[in-house]
């Protein structure tokens, strides 16, 4: 469990205007009933049958079946454009509905109906902000000019939901000219805001490796080639990647994650299988790690004598947030969270995101919004079985979302 935080003040919650957290119990009620019906990546029938149905009771406007379960609903504001800036805006808010294969431990009401399946990450969290969002603006169409799009993106956790919405044509009719999105963050404590220019995640890619030795007898090795010290040797080996091919001011991870070999403490075994993930912030690295790795394995095999195969994965790149956004939802920050400290700036993390393949065809902001709360027993890390946050974070969150339409549309 988190046990220490950067410094933060109390939330203060007069920073939310009163008639978003009147919206707080029903927020709760959202992100609860989403909670006990996890679904996984492209399978989010209930969750999509969910919002769709709350944008309809509203009013909004909204297409369904987007990359297999994806919504996008579009809020027109009534204001008209200031004459120095007539030309009306588009400002895009994303939200992941998916969940994770993971066991839920945590004993509340509201735990997982679904066996096996748990919203473990917080993607509950932000499809009810997304929808207390879309709600508040709807009601408030009079005081923004523009126009929103929320989108709720399906499958972040894998395969990706990102990509197959953009090919949909999501970011088109009307043309999207800058998106924004947040994640629940147990890194970071309630009251606080996670956000910076550049780099924010890292790009995430994958390999699976297959050693083929020679098998034979524990006791006479002289016979075999043997496919557990190959593996050995190339697991020692990959970590000099990182230590001596890159740059010390570049952050970089080789890690190999899962090994298996063997079958009997007296048998060499003639297979041995690796898989790891690679995991980077400059985007010029692209390439550069499938072929480094390669070339090491393909190097100790043909000193052992040993053959393999190498496949190589790149899931998501690098999420980079536009400076311009970056400061714009900075600014919004100062005026919901008590500052300097409530800000965290250098809040970088070796986790990726899909969010990214967005920030790659439009300017944006990917931000964090910090929820743990040791007090209350929230604080467990994201992933883990007992993971939940503080629900205070939504109509923080919503808070968040409404400020940057108003400022990012009016600017």
């Amino acid at each position: 469990m988190v046990s220490t935080f950067p410094n933060s003040t109390n939330v203060d919650s007069s920073r939310v205007r009163l008639s978003i957290r009147s919206l707080e119990p029903q927020l709760v009620e959202w992100r609860r009933r989403l909670h006990q019906k996890p679904e996984l990546g492209f399978q989010e029938k209930l969750t999509a049958e969910f919002v769709s149905g709350k944008l309809q009771e509203w009013g909004i406007e909204h297409q369904t079946g987007i990359a297999e379960t994806g919504i996008v609903a579009i809020i027109q504001g009534e204001k008209q454009p200031e004459a120095s800036n007539p030309k009306s805006k588009v400002l895009a808010i994303r939200a992941d509905m998916d969940a994770l294969p993971i066991v839920e431990q945590n004993e509340v009401p509201y735990r997982s109906q679904h066996d096996g399946i748990m919203h473990a990450c917080g993607h509950d969290g932000h499809t009810a902000i997304a929808l207390g969002t879309a709600y508040y603006l709807q009601q408030h169409r009079q005081d923004f000019a523009g126009t929103v799009k929320m989108i709720f993106q399906p499958a972040e956790e894998g395969p990706g939901g990102a990509k197959p919405m953009i090919d949909a044509g999501v970011l088109k009719n009307p043309d999207v000219d800058a998106i924004i999105g947040l994640h629940l963050w147990n890194n970071l404590p309630l009251g606080t805001v996670g956000v910076r220019a550049g780099a924010l995640m890292a790009a995430v890619e994958t390999f699976d490796c297959t050693i083929f030795g020679k098998g034979g007898h524990g006791a006479m090795p002289h016979q075999t080639v043997d496919s557990v010290v190959v593996a050995a040797q190339i697991v020692n080996a990959l970590q000099t990647i990182v230590a001596r091919n890159v740059n010390p001011i570049d952050s970089a991870v080789v890690t190999v994650g899962e090994l298996h070999a063997g079958t009997k403490c007296n048998v060499i075994a003639d297979t041995a299988k690796m898989s790891g993930t690679v995991r980077y912030f400059n985007p010029s690295f692209r390439g550069f790690f499938a072929q480094r790795i390669e070339q090491i394995i393909a190097g100790i095999c043909q000193i052992f004598g040993a053959n393999y195969d190498f496949q190589y994965s790149e899931l998501y790149p690098a999420t980079i947030n536009d400076a311009g956004m970056a400061e714009l939802v900075r600014s919004v920050a100062e005026e919901v969270v008590e500052t300097p400290m409530g800000i965290v700036p250098e809040c970088q993390t070796m986790g990726g995101e899909d969010m990214s393949y967005f920030l790659q065809e439009v300017p944006g902001c990917y931000f964090f919004l910090g929820s743990a709360n040791p007090e209350k027993n929230l604080a467990y890390p994201h992933h883990h079985p007992r993971f939940d946050f503080d629900e205070t974070a939504l109509a923080m969150g919503v808070e968040m979302f409404v400020r940057c339409v108003e400022r990012f549309l009016h600017q």
